[in-house]
This record gives structure tokens, sequence and C-alpha cells, in this order.
């Protein structure tokens, strides 16, 4: 007998997974095991959910190996069976790492050009990215790795344009000015489901505006006391009796020489503060949506870099310029000088929107941003969701993406940031000499730019090409901000002289939502799409699998995928969310290096209900290390027997009239377990499939019927039912610990060839 008395996952895991690559299996195979109802050579296609190109793997990632189960078993099935990989240029959260890196060298996005700063990311991310692939490989990933797909890859930027110059073309893409949630230390705009709310304890700050002409007041209460500069009117509700009379006057505006109306509006809440509130259209969602309902002006007094640009009639000045909490203090100050607070409280609980990345506050302002039309786009989804064109699994989710889709607003597509897929939109700029009054909408676009001297410079093109050559600000140029009238023209290439291209990318979901329409090649979409299965987290049901919904149908005209499963969050081993800061994160690759893949793959999966959350601990990874560990030692008990027994081939000692009850039920189990555990992976009930295998094994086999084997005496028929149940066990179990079974099978069934390419078993 050649097997090692404890199996020792570091000696074997690198070898077989080399193996696996050397045969090819990873790439859809050609097997000799083709039956009627079964895999028929059928393509399989699951497309891996690209992780982020600079990535090193955590715990989350260990759930991909959902995918590698199905595209396991599909394989064993006879299935044509494809897991297509892929990775994500992941505009601004690897921007966000790659500022991270140059605020340590003491610079900033600032100090370089648009271009030399996507040039260094690029290289960021070349001399960082990888890594995460080859920790996949670790998990035992039988993903084809020759088939991998970049998201900035040039087919992928056709498709891109393509897509996006289509729906211009339509009328599915509009400029839009509307407020969105900015974030000044990031420099971009984010998307709803991208912004996070964080309850805090303010300064809630009463302030007095002057009836006009009298010596009355009304009092308004804000946080943002700041913000004042830009204010509209000051609104009340229709039916609050305290100030029925005093709509349609006007308001002295305190430190500005503006007045501002009083308006009635049902946005107003008579128990907040005193019911009467600031209206800052600029600066706040629900004032934007009252602006435009009694169509107030739109004073911008807080800019992209998080600083006061006030109005030429507001005062003091030197709030200009000053950072936002600074601006606070300031107005404050300025406030309490002519009279103008009437109180301050302390302590205000109330919900503040963070940027989820940086975990700054955000500043709702009106940015210039591209805009998706969903209205015609959702209905073809809503559809093909109710008549099941795509299912989903645990079957809850189906309710949760239909009452998504029925509120999903149009989508802000562009992204403030250089690392990524930068709109196909051109401005024709020209070279006029005209003065700032007659400047036209594309010569009012504002740009900021390094000199050929690297000195910052911003302005109107219009007005900066009197004083710079065009070609100095293109190859200098860092933003480009065009107003909303400006005309554009949709191209891949420069459309000729004189064109300034727009410096907004599109958000990463416009590119990762079209995955499906990237990932095959372009014979394969007669077989290969719609592809099966989308295995991914709960978390981007909503933000990346509705909208691949939306694009497929659009594109293609079909649905991109025919099931979904959503796996759920994992985390600590008393079921808390794993953060840094909470000290409880789990290192994968330290549980891999420890215990194995086979023992971190099972431990996601055994004794967790489906749609649950997923507890990760040590003590359990070790456990299932403990289980790998039963089925090598019951491997080596049927070697040793065997070599005892001094039968070479057990393979034709199954007669029925030789087979004891002991031997009847345990083959009964067997087929009961090959036809529960295929159920349930069809079914998409991995937990459970997890928890039959490990049940049947461990106490049927192993605590029971090994006990039978020990104390027979006709050990031929005795051995070649535990033969053929170990070896059945093997097939079913490989998916989920593909490590230990290929090794076992080995020593086992040497002349088998391997288990990656077995025959998966059915009830006989």
């Amino acid at each position: 007998m050649t097997m090692e008395k404890v199996f020792d996952h570091t000696k074997v895991e690198k070898a077989i997974y080399e193996a696996w690559e050397r045969s090819g299996a990873f790439a859809p195979q050609v097997l000799d095991f083709r039956r009627e109802k079964r895999g028929k050579q059928k393509p399989y296609t699951i497309l891996m959910p690209p992780p982020n190109a600079n990535a090193s793997l955590h715990a989350g990632h260990g759930m991909y190996t959902i995918d590698d189960i199905l595209i396991r078993w599909k394989r064993m099935q006879g299935y044509a069976a494809q897991w297509i990989p892929g990775r994500d240029h992941a505009g601004f959260e690897t921007q966000f790492v790659y500022e991270k890196h140059l605020a340590k060298e003491g610079k900033s996005r600032l100090d370089f050009d648009r271009q030399t700063l996507y040039n260094n990311i690029a290289k960021f991310v070349e001399d960082n990215s990888g890594l995460i692939f080859e920790q996949f490989r670790r998990l035992g990933f039988s993903a084809d790795w020759s088939r991998s797909v970049f998201t900035l890859d040039p087919y992928v930027l056709t498709q891109v344009f393509t897509t996006f110059k289509k729906m211009e073309s339509e009328g599915l893409v509009y400029r839009g000015d509307y407020l969105v949630q900015y974030c000044p230390h990031c420099g971009t705009s984010l998307a709803e489901l991208e912004i996070l709310h964080e309850e805090r304890e303010d300064k809630l700050y009463y302030i007095k505006y002057k009836i006009k002409g009298t010596d009355e007041y009304v009092t308004v209460a804000t946080v943002r006391p700041e913000t004042m500069f830009g204010d509209s009117a000051v609104a009340v509700h229709p039916t609050d009796k305290r100030y029925r009379k005093l709509v349609g006057k006007e308001l002295e505006l305190p430190l500005t020489t503006r007045a501002i109306p009083i308006i009635a509006d049902e946005m107003v809440d008579t128990e907040f503060g005193t019911g009467a509130v600031k209206i800052t259209p600029a600066h706040d969602a629900n004032d934007f949506a009252a602006g435009q309902r009694h169509n107030l002006p739109i004073i911008n007094v807080v800019n992209q870099l998080g600083r006061m640009v006030l109005p030429n009639d507001a005062a003091p000045r030197e709030i200009d310029g000053m950072k936002v909490k600074a601006a606070r203090e300031k107005t404050v100050e300025e406030l309490q000088k002519i009279g103008a607070i009437e109180k301050i409280d302390e302590h205000y609980n109330h919900s503040v929107t963070v940027c989820y990345k940086c975990k700054r506050d955000m500043e709702p302002m009106t940015v210039p941003n591209w805009y998706i039309k969903v209205e015609t786009l959702k209905p073809p989804v809503v559809t093909a969701i109710k008549k099941k064109q795509t299912k989903f699994y645990p079957a809850k989710f189906e309710k949760q993406i239909l009452d998504w889709m029925a509120i999903m607003h149009d989508w802000p597509i562009s992204r403030q940031v250089a690392w990524g897929i930068r709109i196909p939109a051109w401005y024709a700029v020209g070279k006029s000499a005209n003065q700032p009054a007659s400047l036209s909408a594309n010569q009012r676009i504002h740009v900021t730019f390094l000199d050929k001297n690297k000195k910052p410079v911003s302005g109107q093109v219009g007005e900066l090409l009197q004083t710079y050559p065009l070609e100095e600000i293109e190859k200098g140029l860092q933003t480009l901000t065009a107003p909303i009238d400006a005309k554009y023209v949709v191209s891949e290439m420069k459309p000729g002289e004189g064109y300034l291209q727009e410096t907004d990318t599109f958000d990463t979901w416009f590119s990762s939502g079209q995955w499906p329409l990237v990932t095959l090649h372009d014979d394969e979409y007669a077989t290969r799409y719609p592809t099966d299965t989308m295995a991914t987290m709960v978390d981007i049901l909503k933000i990346w699998v509705s909208r691949m919904m939306m694009f497929g149908l659009y594109v293609r005209g079909e649905v991109p995928f025919r099931n979904v499963y959503l796996w759920p969050a994992v985390v600590d081993g008393k079921g808390q969310k794993m953060s840094k800061s909470k000290g409880n994160v789990v290192n994968p690759i330290e549980l891999v290096d420890k215990y194995g893949a086979d023992a971190l793959r099972m431990a996601l999966l055994f004794g967790n209900g489906e749609g649950g959350k997923v507890p990760l601990s040590e003590d359990k990874v070790r456990a299932m290390r403990n289980f790998g560990n039963k089925i090598w030692n019951m491997s080596r008990f049927f070697l040793l027997m065997q070599e005892k027994s001094e039968i070479q081939d057990l393979r034709f000692m199954i007669q029925e009239n030789k087979l004891k009850n002991e031997d009847k039920e345990m083959l009964k189990q067997l087929n009961d377990v090959i036809k529960k555990m295929t159920t349930l992976l069809e079914k998409f009930r991995f937990s459970e499939a997890a928890d039959t295998i490990y049940e049947f094994v461990w106490h049927a086999v192993a605590d029971v019927y090994i006990e039978h084997v020990k104390s027979r005496e006709d050990k031929g028929v005795a051995l070649s039912v535990l033969q053929h149940v170990l070896f059945t066990s093997l097939k079913l179990l490989h998916p989920f610990m593909p490590f230990v079974t290929e090794a076992i099978w080995k020593e086992i069934n040497p002349e088998g060839g391997m288990l990656i390419v077995a025959e998966w078993p059915i009830v006989k």
C-alpha cells in the first residue's frame, strides 16, 4: 500500500492542479460517456463575476466555490462545460487605491494631466494584478484560464462603444445637470447604490431671516449654514397656519444683498425645527426637487474640490475658497455678529450620506452627467423574469429584483475619474477669440489643465484659447465640464482638428453590465447564449445583475443567463460582518495554507441554510479538514483489506445472490444519495448537498458499513461493495473537495484516469 498515513495537502495540491491544467480538463471536454438524457456534449456556460484586476483574495471570494462546484458537476455529467474568467478594471475603486499610493509619496492626482494619470494607473494595475487568479488556483477553481477577459481589452472597448453609440442614436442617452452625490475627496459622483448612510450627532443652527420691509423675521433650522449663500427660497407647509399669511413675501438673505421668496410646498416637515426650511436647490436632493417645482434658480456655492464658491452678492469674501467645514464655522461667526443666530442645538441626531470608499461626507451638487433612460429598458426585463426566462435562487430574490425594477431611476453612467473607459464624446471648441459675453455653449466648456510648465490652469476654453494653443490645453487636460447645451459628436476616434474629448469615464457597471456580451466569441452565441448560470453575491443584484439583463435584452433580444444564484455574505464565526476595525477578518489563504483548500471550500457550504449568512471560523475549517482525513483513512483501510484478501479485481464480485442485508441496505442508501445529490444540485441547494454527502460518508459508510466489513468472512463481497461505494462517494464529493478526492482516486483506482473528468453517478 502506497498511501501515506495522513493526508498532507501541502504535498499534493500544487501537483494535482498542474496535472488538471496540463490535461486540458478546464476547457470544454469531449468525453466518452455520453448517454441519452445526459449531457450529450451540450454546452454549459458560466461567466465568472470579474474581480478587481489588482485585488487579492478575501473571504467573500471564497463563494466563487459555487461556480466551481457547478462547472465540475456539469463536466462530470457530460456537458461541454466552460467557466470563463475575467478581471474588472474597477475604475473608481482602482483609482482610489492608486491615489492612496500617491499620497504616501506626497503626491495627488492633481499633479498629473489626465493621460499621464491614466498611464500611471495602468502600470500600477499591471504590476499588481494577477495575484487573485493565482489565489483562485489555490482554491482549486477549474476555470478556463485561456479565455480570461479584461474589461479594458480592445474587444470589450469596441462592444462598449457600440452599445453606447446605439443607445445615443436611439435617444436613450442624455446629458443632465441634475443633483448628484459627489465625493470631493475621490473626485467623482456616485450612484444611489454606492453611498452609505451614517447616523451622526451634529449642531442644528437656528438662523433668523428678516422679512423684507419689516422688523419681523422667520427662523429656519439647518445643519449646513454655509450653504445659505445658495438659498433660493424658504419653504413652509401649505397647511401650516403659522406661516400661511407670509407665503409670497420676501426674506432678506443674511450676509448677502439678495431677497428670496417664501413658498408653500408639501415637502416641508412641520415637526422639524421651526417648520420653515431653507431651500438650496444646488446642494440638497429634496431642495432640488422643490426648486424644479417652483422654478427656482440653482446657485452652486460648493465646487468639486469641496471648497466654497461665493456669489458676488455674498460677504464676507474670505469665505470664498474655504473648505466646507471651515466655512461653516466662519459663516456662523458672521451670523452671530449681526444677531442672526437665534439658538444652536448642540445634540441633533440625523443621517448623513458618506462615500462608500473613503467614508467622507458626500457633497450633493449639480454636476453635468451622462444618463441612460431606463423607462423602455425595464419592461423587457420584468417580462422575462415573470415568464421565468431567468430564474432566481433562492426564489425570494425574484421579488427583490422586480421591486427594484419598479423604482429604478434613470442611471447616471459617468464618473469623474481618469481610470476607465473614456466616454467617446467630442466637443468642437475651435479657436475663437470672441469675448466671454458672446461665447457659444462649447466655448463655455470649463477645463482644467497643466500648461507646458506643469502649472495648473482653469477657465472657459473660449477665453483660454486667446492665450493658450488648443494643443497645449489638450496635452495637459485634466478635466472638462461642458454645459448641458454643448454640442458633441459620438466617435471612437477624434473627429478632426479643433475637438476636445469628454474626460468623464463610464461607470464600471456600464462596462461590466455588458459582461455576457463581451466574454463569448462571435461564433459561440448560437450555442452558449444565453449562458446557463450567473452566481454572484447578493449585494450586486440591483447594481449589476439588473443591468446585465437590461443590456442583454437590449442588444441581443434575449436574457443573458437562464439562472441566477445569489450567494450570501461570508461573516465570522459569530455571525458578525468582517471588518478590520473589529479585528475579525479571516484570511482565506492562511486557512488554505494551514488546512487545505478542500477544508475551506467545504466549510463555506456545510451546515448553512440556503440564502442565509455564511459563518466562517477556523474551528469549522479544521472540522472539514478532519472530514477529509476521515475519507483518506477510509480509503487506506480499503486498500489494506484488499491487500490482505489478495483479491486483485473486485469489480465483478457484486452479485445479487451473494449480498447480505447490510450490503443491500448500503447500496440502497447510496442510490438514494445519488438521486438526492443530483436533485439538490439541480435546484441550486448547495449547502444541503454538502450536508448530504458529509452525513452519508461519515456516518452511513465510516461509522456503520465499514464496521460490518471488518467482521465479514466473505471479504470479497464486502470489499467489492465498499469499493463501489468509495468510488461513487468520491465522484459525488469531488465538486466540493476536489484535491483530496483526486488524490485518493489516483491511489485506489490508478487505471481510472482523472477524477475531474469521471462520469457523474446515476441511479442503478
